[in-house]
């Protein structure tokens, strides 16, 4: 009896392991930073926290913008509880993401764009923040 020295005994498979396509590899969602900071952003701008949440994560205009914007955003409305629909990131140049996100709150939808820049010690802070103000309906 010979052994096939190429695949595990009892495999049926005939192809090789130069047959098996290369795994792509895949941050999960929640280790990307710009999905990390668009729930934290949300957080605030909804009143679920306080804007002193996002000191450490700050850096620049970034916290000055979010401590004008918390009280007076329409994403403070009682009633549905608004959440992240879409948020997509670019890396225009190394140590930095420009990210955006649409954010439901029932039937309005609203626009959120930020910036992230990679610090010395490697964590990532939001150096800007914009909520887009004209509400958009769902179909």
């Amino acid at each position: 009896m010979t052994t096939n020295r190429t695949r595990p005994a009892g495999r049926r498979d005939t192809r090789g392991p130069e047959a098996v396509p290369a795994q792509r590899h895949r941050v999960p969602r929640r280790m990307r930073p710009h999905h990390w900071f668009a729930e934290r952003l949300l957080a605030v701008l909804s009143g679920q926290r306080p804007v002193h949440w996002m000191l450490g994560h700050t850096i620049g205009d970034a916290y000055d913008q979010l401590a004008e914007l918390a009280p007076t955003t329409p994403l403070r409305t009682r009633g549905t509880r608004p959440v992240i629909r879409m948020c997509r990131g670019a890396q225009p140049a190394p140590g930095v993401v420009e990210a955006c996100a649409s954010i439901a709150a029932g039937e309005e939808v609203r626009a959120m764009a930020f910036r992230l820049e990679q610090g010395p010690d490697l964590r990532w802070r939001c150096a800007a923040v914009e909520l887009g103000n004209t509400p958009m309906r769902t179909r």
